[in-house]
């Protein structure tokens, strides 16, 4: 398949915005999850959405359903027992990647289900995770500008909410619950994997390059949206699974960036 066919197949046309929206919003979040020390969160939640996924559907509820519905559970929980830091969402992981094993090795079609869920379902997404990631993209970019300025102060000034007894807990848990969604629905359209390799390898590439949040942001979302596009291209055009080009693609860029951010730091050193 030629480049532009896989951008103007009407086959493909809702699998490619679907995962355009996750390319877009999963940056967004890597970047305030970095900044929390909780980038863990990421792998987490999402394998916390995929044994919610998986479990939903041997009960007749959809992965887009049933994913969001266990991850935030596990929010809520994490952010009722105040609990910070990437321990919880190690245990969330190890719970997680046990859960998803048993369910597919217990139920029907479970192996071929929890390999979707961990390879990714581009290909399979249709209106109900367009719908979904849309919503999710709306709600992202209105809740931003009141969580974001937030999340930082509460990083690098945590006496200020303690010394003005300011209800903290309300954006943590508004965020935990922003990321579990995220991630949930971005597991249930590009998989495990690629989920969390948009949430983390874009953030943990800006960190090392942009001078300030702002262009945190901007070269994140850029990064995802750019790899996303090429991966889907790659994989279309040779005939690949998703997941892992989207992976392999992610790996090489975030690399680039995060080594032209330190030749940058070096070059400016040198007087």
């Amino acid at each position: 398949m030629s480049p532009l066919a896989a951008f103007t197949d009407p086959l493909f046309r809702l699998p490619l915005a679907a995962g355009l929206l996750a390319a877009l919003t999963l940056p967004l979040l890597g970047n305030l999850l970095r900044l929390r020390e909780e980038w863990l969160a990421a792998l987490g939640l999402a394998h916390i959405s995929a044994a919610g996924a998986l479990g939903g559907m041997g009960l007749g509820i959809p992965a887009i359903a049933g994913g969001p519905a266990a991850a935030g559970v596990a929010a809520l929980f994490k952010g009722f027992a105040a609990a910070r830091g990437n321990t919880a969402y190690a245990q969330m992981i190890l719970l997680g990647w046990s859960t998803t094993l048993v369910l597919a090795a217990n139920t029907a079609l479970g192996e071929s289900l929890a390999h979707a869920m961990v390879d990714g379902q581009l290909y399979f997404s249709g209106w109900p995770e367009l719908l979904g990631l849309g919503m999710f993209a709306l709600l992202t970019l209105a809740a931003l500008p009141w969580i974001t300025p937030r999340l930082i102060r509460a990083r690098f000034f945590p006496e200020h909410e303690r010394a003005n007894r300011l209800p903290a807990w309300r954006w943590h848990l508004a965020f935990d619950l922003l990321a579990a969604a995220g991630m949930a629905l971005g597991t249930a359209t590009v998989g495990l994997m690629g989920a969390f390799a948009l949430a983390f390898l874009p953030a943990w590439a800006a960190f090392g390059l942009a001078s300030g949040w702002r262009a945190a942001l901007l070269v994140s979302t850029s990064l995802g949206v750019g790899a996303y596009l090429a991966a889907f291209v790659a994989a279309m055009a040779w005939d690949q699974p998703f997941g892992p080009v989207l992976v392999a693609v992610l790996l090489a860029t975030a690399g680039l960036v995060r080594l032209s951010g330190s030749l940058l730091r070096a070059g400016k050193r040198v007087p």
